[in-house]
């Protein structure tokens, strides 16, 4: 990604105030760039990087920013920069694993406005709506929310509602979804590629809807994670094909799967007794089988050969390095 000063969003796709029914300078002062340092050992380190850069948002006066997740899993430092220029060192709260959201604190005043959270569930395709990235209007996007339905990802990540929208942003990590009344209804998190009709490749962005975050907020802030336990994980990464095939595409550290001897390439037919043929029915039938730690049979098929394995899972955020609080 380029730092904020090398790159804007050209004129003709950002959002005009003049348009808005709400002060756009003011909500996109509550969008902070975000840089963190993750250690060379860290778990996620191969896959993330040590150094990530993305945003968050300012959604209390204390200084409490909401981000993407995995900006700040595993992070050993992190700062946060205003759009004035002013530089805050922050600390990671909590990484909740099934909503994908992150929280931080900064340890100063940011003296920025706070962005209150919307109702995700209010919004519509067609709807309009700004990607605020950090650095102001020349840095955001008025975009169009193209759907609003359930995504499942590669990596053992499921939620309902995820907020798709067009065009989409070139630094989409944690930037701030605004909505028509000005106020925060997401925050970014991917980057896809949807194939429109005719055969035209439109990129969208995917934001987690905050309504996701309202229900387990206390949790994260007293404990940093949700109160009941977590699901059960198996730490690899999969495919979902058109001829819903199921395929393993990697396997994660020295997590469950590999342990139990699972390869890339290894194709998913069940779990259990219960066929499975798309991610979301997949992941569905892993966690209704228990907390984390339940033993997850599988039946898989290796170079035409079917056969059956059993798998403890794991707790995810046990691989991990824990926040280091200030």
């Amino acid at each position: 990604m380029q730092p904020p000063d090398e790159w804007e969003i050209p004129p003709e796709f950002q959002p005009d105030p003049r348009l808005l029914d709400y002060d756009l300078k003011n909500a996109l002062a509550a969008v902070v760039s975000l840089r963190a340092r993750v250690p060379e050992d860290a778990f996620t380190a191969e896959t993330l990087g040590v150094e990530r850069a993305g945003q968050g948002v300012v959604i209390r006066d204390d200084g409490l920013v909401v981000t993407i997740g995995y900006l700040i899993a595993e992070a050993e430092e992190v700062w946060l920069t205003t759009n004035r220029g002013r530089v805050v060192e922050a600390h990671v709260i909590a990484y909740d694993y099934e909503s994908g959201f992150g929280l931080v604190q900064a340890l100063e005043p940011l003296g920025v406005p706070v962005l209150a959270l919307g109702d995700s569930r209010r919004l519509k395709p067609g709807d309009q709506v700004v990607v605020g990235g950090s650095g102001g209007q020349i840095h955001s996007l008025a975009a169009q929310v193209v759907a609003c339905q359930e995504f499942a990802g590669y990596w053992e990540y499921l939620i309902d509602g995820a907020i798709f929208t067009a065009p989409a942003h070139p630094n989409w990590g944690g930037t701030a979804l605004i909505g028509p009344r000005g106020d925060l209804m997401g925050i970014g998190s991917l980057q896809l590629q949807h194939q429109a009709s005719g055969g035209t490749v439109v990129p969208l962005n995917m934001s987690v809807p905050i309504d996701l975050l309202k229900p387990i907020l206390d949790d994260l802030l007293t404990s940093g994670r949700v109160k009941h336990g977590p699901r059960p994980w198996l730490g690899f990464y999969v495919a979902e094909a058109e001829d819903d095939e199921l395929t393993i595409i990697g396997l994660a550290g020295d997590a469950p799967a590999q342990r139990a001897g699972l390869r890339a390439g290894d194709q998913i037919h069940a779990v259990g007794e219960q066929s499975v043929t798309s991610l979301a029915e997949f992941y569905r039938a892993i966690w209704a089988l228990g907390p984390a730690g339940v033993d997850v049979p599988l039946t898989l098929e290796r170079e035409g050969d079917r056969f059956d394995v059993t798998i403890r899972s794991a707790d995810r955020g046990r691989f991990m390095k824990t926040p280091r609080l200030q």
